[in-house]
């Protein structure tokens, strides 16, 4: 069925008569079809995924611990820290005994399932407490993520998701 010279057909009436030969209308067909192959074909090519954003990739945990945690922040405001930035009770940090600075560790409430994402910057808890079981010291802002500001020591889940340096 080909067309021959003259032959004429209607050709997006919607917009208003057009009229196109019918051997043009295949030319367009032809280079459609080909570029939706090459389409295909580019997509099964060998290539490199990126990688997921880092909100939806799953963190590995490279550390668990229990015990308890307590916080910090009342008189320590503005003071430096083991790691020299200063402190802020405000802000997602704590403080660990060995853990290097930078760590980020998720501390979950094991009261309520509360948790939140810290950043180790500071040495502590001090021997007395730790003698007693606390793990880290936690900036009063995480400790009131965490609701437990009222009873000051609770316990918690250490998950280490990233080591610092």
């Amino acid at each position: 069925m080909g067309s021959r010279p003259g032959d004429y057909t209607v050709w997006g009436a919607e917009f208003g008569e057009v009229l196109a030969p019918v051997g043009h209308q295949m030319r367009i067909a032809r280079v459609g079809l080909a570029l939706s192959l090459a389409l295909m074909l580019s997509a099964c090519a060998a290539r490199s995924t990126p990688p997921a954003p880092a909100a939806t990739r799953p963190r590995a945990i490279l550390e668990v611990r229990e015990g308890l945690a307590s916080y910090y922040g009342p008189g320590f405001e503005g003071k430096r820290t083991a790691s020299g930035i200063p402190f802020d009770k405000a802000a997602m940090v704590a403080a660990h005994p060995t853990y290097p600075f930078g760590t980020v560790v998720r501390v979950t409430n094991l009261a309520n399932t509360r948790r939140v994402d810290v950043r180790i910057v500071d040495r502590g808890p001090a021997k007395g407490p730790r003698a007693h079981g606390v793990l880290i010291d936690l900036s009063s802002g995480v400790a009131e993520n965490l609701d437990f500001i009222r009873q000051g020591r609770t316990k918690v889940r250490l998950e280490v998701l990233r080591w610092g340096n």
